[in-house]
């Protein structure tokens, strides 16, 4: 496969927060995660710097729907009459009709969506083409295998070629080198288990470079499929242990919150701001606290059968 550009989307003008990933197939670029449309314009400038518009672009290949990694896809269809849209089939409907998804955005992000995100533009269904996982793309030169990862989303796809592995969010937030990798686990449907055997089938993949959405590429390696493990079952039983306590989330969220920036400081100063924009942490405290609900309500009818 040719050179995979990172472009800097320069998320609420601050560097090193949102990706995206850019190659040529010999039949038009193709990129990875298109960030949300509010970078948009920021995604158009890396084009040009690699002598290329929104025009050229012909294949969206899409980890998942979430808005800081699709949200631009409509946008840019409208761009460029020729590009199709790759995505996992649990999340083709919503992108074809987003409305649901923005209106759940909205129940969180309120007054701040358009700021955020910028618009979310629904798009034809003939352009968009839905997968299991599983699949092998020929798109021009380029041989993409789409693998099916969830356990951050239900509907989240990584894609390899050759060296080259894209992993959306399965493979965690790392920002910079020594950082160890850590999961973001917002709400809806953060699934420990189902990510743990996602890891486990893309730590074996014939890869070298893993390209991060938060952000950049590093080496493929046993260490950083180790450390996110361990950060992510850290981090869980730190949300567990105080909801069987009877703790309330302001409680959880604010021992959650000066945790984790202590352990990020320790590692780098500039770590805790950064990562805060990044991923908040308290949307990682509401995944955890929702997951161990639900796994809490699974236990009891499976006790009640018994």
């Amino acid at each position: 496969m040719s050179e995979v550009h990172t472009i800097d989307l320069m998320f609420q003008e601050t560097p090193g927060v949102i990706a995206a990933f850019v190659f040529d197939t010999g039949d038009g670029l193709a990129v990875v995660d298109t960030g949300p449309t509010s970078t948009l314009g920021v995604l158009e400038e890396g084009l040009g710097k690699l002598g290329a518009g929104l025009g050229d672009v012909r294949h969206l290949l899409l980890t998942h729907i979430h808005f800081d990694h699709a949200g631009a896809a409509g946008s840019i269809l409208e761009k460029s009459r020729k590009a199709r849209v790759y995505v996992h089939e649990k999340g083709a409907p919503h992108l074809v009709n987003p409305e649901k998804l923005l209106a759940s955005a909205t129940q969180i992000y309120g007054d701040q969506m358009d700021t955020l995100w910028g618009e979310m533009k629904p798009m034809d269904a003939d352009r968009v083409t839905a997968l299991t996982g599983g699949e092998g793309l020929k798109l021009g030169h380029a041989d993409i295998h789409a693998l099916y990862t969830p356990g951050h989303a239900v509907h989240h796809l990584a894609y390899h070629s050759g060296d080259d592995l894209f992993t959306g969010d399965v493979g965690g937030i790392r920002l910079l080198e020594r950082q160890t990798p850590r999961a973001p686990t917002p709400p809806p449907d953060i699934n420990l288990a189902l990510w743990r055997e996602s890891i486990e089938r893309l730590r074996q993949l014939d890869a070298r470079t893993l390209h991060l959405a938060h952000f950049g590429r590093y080496p493929q390696s046993q260490a950083h499929w180790d450390g996110l493990l361990q950060t992510m079952q850290l981090d869980a039983e730190r949300v567990r242990e105080p909801m069987q306590q009877g703790r309330d989330f302001a409680y959880i969220k604010e021992q959650f919150t000066e945790t984790l920036l202590a352990e990020l400081a320790d590692e780098d100063a500039a770590l805790p701001e950064l990562y805060e924009f990044a991923c908040p942490p308290w949307m990682s405290v509401q995944g955890l606290m929702r997951y161990w609900t639900r796994q809490a309500a699974r236990s009891a009818i499976q006790g009640g059968q018994a």
